[in-house]
């Protein structure tokens, strides 16, 4: 039992998403975690979306609905706000499994120096049917520039202490802004920690970025990768350090099925 429970702070960026919002919004407020700061950004959505959270608004801190600069500014809208010590967002087609919230305050006690708090993911598609599961390891800043994201927002936690000196998300990022936002927190040594249990899941359809905006995705990450580029000698040692620590971490069987995915091209 933790003494006191840290206060976490979510943002969640809006737009025309009410298809999936309220079980991002359910997905938040069902941890029933008792100290949390719930921030919903929209961007003006036209599609019911305001709706949804007007209907949610006893339960949140702050929320608004007008236009923005795109997804990053709405993210950096609610951290310039967000008085948590632990902070997240999560995407209004993504959600949290339950007890995320109560998991990352018991790694918060057991990682103290820690600045980054990851957990696993799970792929899921429009109607929450479970795609694929993704696991992860404790990250670093060279794992993360060798292997591209070896993490997720979608069930990751940072110390706020961190904006004060990095700042927050870079807005000229349309689609890659996580990554760029990652290789900031993790550079310069700074401590991460990895638990292995599921916090979130990634929702698959038809009108993601990841679906439709690839080609953004691959120049955003060459442009964020430009002159730390990393030799393929490089990259095998963090493809075999993934493993390892797949391994130790008790998870040999997912390791086995990403052998065996990547000996038969898929």
């Amino acid at each position: 039992m933790i003494a006191t429970l840290p206060k976490i702070s979510i943002v969640t960026p809006s737009y025309n998403q009410a298809a999936y919002l309220e079980r991002t919004i359910r997905s938040v407020l069902d941890q029933n975690y008792a100290n949390l700061e719930y921030i919903i950004i929209d961007g003006g959505s036209s599609d019911g979306s305001v709706d949804i959270i007007r209907t949610y608004a006893p339960h949140l801190a702050y929320w608004v609905s007008e236009p923005d600069r795109g997804q990053a500014h709405a993210i950096n809208k609610g951290l310039q706000r967000a008085k948590g010590e632990w902070l997240a967002w999560q995407n209004s087609d993504d959600v949290f499994l339950p007890g995320a919230f109560q998991q990352l305050a018991q790694a918060s006690v057991a990682f103290p120096t820690a600045s980054l708090l990851i957990g696993d993911m799970n792929l899921i598609d429009k109607d929450d049917n479970l795609l694929r599961d993704m696991k992860y390891v404790k990250p670093t800043y060279a794992s993360l520039l060798a292997e591209g994201m070896v993490l997720t927002n979608q069930a990751a936690f940072w110390r706020s202490s961190l904006h004060a000196e990095l700042g927050y998300l870079d807005e000229t990022f349309d689609c890659s802004f996580d990554f760029d936002w990652f290789l900031r927190v993790l550079k310069d040594g700074r401590s991460a920690e990895h638990v292995n249990a599921v916090w979130g899941a990634l929702r698959l359809h038809d009108e993601t970025k990841t679906s439709n905006r690839q080609w953004v995705f691959d120049e955003e990450y060459k442009r964020i990768r430009s002159g730390r580029e990393v030799s393929v000698w490089g990259k095998r040692f963090h493809q075999l350090r993934r493993l390892a620590l797949m391994v130790k971490d008790g998870n040999l069987r997912y390791a086995s099925r990403g052998i065996a995915r990547r000996l038969l091209g898929d």
